[in-house]
């Protein structure tokens, strides 16, 4: 299926969207990367650019029976692709530069991607993002989106197979477009600094509940969880009530899957 064209005037204010495949959980372990640009198109909306692509990465290991199953990237395929020294530049570092990065999950990309390779820009994580735009979604993985939203442009076949670098950068793509076209750059990237701000209580007795049905001294109680996620998403409600004055510094994380 042909993908329609966008014939506006693109800005140079612009987002790479990144998604990596690894071989592991090693520092080094990347043996594909993925982007997908985003940008403002005329000063007034974001749309996708044509921008997009993937490169095989040599890991400089063999990848794991858990990983291919996966992706489904085998050995024989990034045996002669370069290192990713060698590839992560050229992708994180384009002609003509961009505003920011973003992911789906953020942090994973961050290992990888780190302030060195990408110049410290920002990162807009999707996950974080879509917790504040879409709150009545009642789950919040990348694909998931993808069809409890249907997003406007997005073809079909472009964005598979999942779990490929370049079918999900696409994939976020389109989420990403269409948060930028609810809120502001600005509030997505505070809004990715923060910790997740989770719509409802992922597990336990409360699970599916909103912060907001619960009692002063149970959100009290999730303030010792072991989840920054839901340790903030308690102190917000507490704030929002009230009856906390200043939210206690919380290590960003993305523990919970929704």
């Amino acid at each position: 299926m042909k993908e329609p064209r966008e014939e506006l005037k693109v800005s140079a204010q612009r987002i790479r969207v990144i998604d990596l495949e690894t071989a592991g959980n090693g520092a080094n372990d990347v043996c594909e990367i993925g982007w997908q640009d985003v940008a403002l198109v005329e000063g007034r909306r974001w749309a996708l650019t044509n921008e997009r692509g993937a490169r095989f990465v040599n890991p400089g290991r063999p990848i794991t029976a858990d990983t291919m199953a996966i992706h489904h990237i085998l050995d024989e395929q990034v045996a002669d692709a370069p290192f990713w020294k060698e590839v992560a530049p050229s992708v994180l570092r384009p002609e003509g530069g961009v505003v920011a990065f973003a992911a789906h999950r953020a942090a994973f990309e961050q290992r990888y991607c780190t302030a060195r390779l990408t110049g410290g820009l920002p990162w807009i994580c999707t996950w974080k993002c879509a917790l504040r735009v879409w709150p009545e979604l009642p789950r919040f993985s990348n694909q998931m989106l993808r069809y409890l939203r249907m997003p406007e442009g997005l073809v079909h076949e472009i964005g598979l197979p999942a779990h490929r670098a370049m079918p999900d950068a696409y994939v976020t793509a389109h989420h990403l477009r269409d948060m930028l076209n609810a809120a502001s750059l600005e509030e997505l990237l505070a809004w990715s600094a923060e910790p997740g701000l989770l719509p409802r209580v992922p597990a336990g007795p409360d699970r599916g509940k909103g912060w907001d049905r619960l009692s002063t001294e149970t959100l009290i109680g999730y303030l010792q969880d072991r989840d920054s996620d839901v340790r903030f998403s308690a102190q917000t409600e507490l704030t929002r009530r009230g009856e906390m004055e200043t939210q206690q510094d919380l290590e960003p994380a993305q523990g919970s899957l929704l």
